[in-house]
């Protein structure tokens, strides 16, 4: 371990201890443990304080149920043609689990066309599978008061419906603006607030873009909330309230080194960020998180390790710890 990366954990610990200090009341901070290599991407939780976590490397879904320290493969590698294991979602009204499938290898499966798939919540048994038209990438979902699924796509400048019903992904809002940096890339992360929707870039940017929901359902204009600095790569965004939102910037594109990730806590005013306040930092890609029992509960998925080795499999570390670590979220 280099003096820089010591230095960077060290400093991490003090941050989470004097962040604990601050809040007498929460317990301290549960580690959970993850299946090696599981390189997890997003992460949710179910009414019964379960948690989903996916993993975009064995193509799978892991579940750490209450009360437990050790987590259970709920969906197997490979299953409904799961490949990248993107954002999870628990569907509570229908008894369902959905995951956004992606294309971009570094998988221990095969690699099938990018896709919406549902899985049963309980034993973990294929639904459905929407595939996105036209390649797309199925990044990220969120679901409306209505169950209604929102689904962003990270290869065309898009976002996706889903409805009771639907036998195919409606098009629900395409715009120049989700076109951002010269990665090719397009939208990351999504959440509902009321009634707008807000979405991620995946490249480095010093905004997120806000979408109006019409009363009808249908999408209306889109405005970009200005952030006081450049987010770095602003991956899952979470609702914390009105007007608050907690941002995970995973550092994908490593350029603040492997530590640079890290999650923030945005307070919004009209068309513009009030304040960020940095919950952790330090992080090794924090691709996602959820809000439960007044913490926020992320994952760090390591990307580094993967895409040092594009070409080569067999060079990928093999036995590398991954865990659910939890902050609390400030009042």
């Amino acid at each position: 371990m280099t003096t820089t990366t010591l230095l960077r954990r060290l400093a991490l610990a003090c941050a989470l201890t004097f962040t604990a200090a601050g809040h007498a009341a929460d317990a301290a901070p549960s580690t959970r443990p993850l299946p090696a290599d599981w390189y997890p991407e997003s992460i949710a939780v179910g009414p019964d304080g379960s948690f989903y976590v996916g993993s975009w490397r064995q193509g799978a879904v892991a579940r750490i149920a209450p009360g437990s320290d050790q987590p259970d493969v709920l969906v197997p590698p490979g299953s409904n043609g799961l490949s990248n294991g993107q954002g999870v979602l628990v569907d509570t009204r229908r008894g369902l689990l959905w995951v956004c499938s992606g294309t971009l290898g570094y998988t221990t499966v095969p690699t099938h066309p990018s896709a919406l798939k549902s899985y049963d919540l309980a034993t973990g048994a294929p639904r459905a599978s929407y595939e996105l038209p036209d390649k797309g990438y199925c990044n990220d979902l969120t679901q409306d008061d209505h169950g209604n699924l929102y689904i962003t796509d990270s290869l065309q400048p898009r976002i996706f419906r889903w409805r009771d019903g639907d036998s195919a992904l409606e098009l629900w809002k395409q715009d120049a603006s989700f076109n951002a940096g010269t990665e090719g890339f397009k939208l990351n992360g999504i959440a509902i607030d009321r009634n707008h929707i807000y979405v991620s870039t995946v490249t480095a940017a010093p905004y997120l873009l806000r979408i109006d929901m019409r009363p009808d359902g249908s999408a209306g204009a889109v405005t970009r909330i200005d952030m006081p600095r450049t987010l770095k790569n602003a991956d899952a965004v979470r609702s914390a309230g009105h007007d608050r939102l907690v941002i995970f910037e995973s550092n994908a594109f490593g350029h603040d080194g492997p530590y640079g990730g890290q999650i923030t806590l945005a307070t919004l005013s009209g068309n513009r960020a009030a304040s960020l306040v940095t919950l952790v930092a330090g992080l090794n890609d924090p691709s996602s998180g959820v809000i439960a029992n007044g913490r926020v509960y992320f994952i760090e998925s390591k990307y580094s390790l993967l895409f040092a080795h594009k070409d080569d499999d067999a060079a990928i570390p093999r036995h590398v710890p991954f865990d659910v670590q939890s902050v609390p979220l400030p009042q």
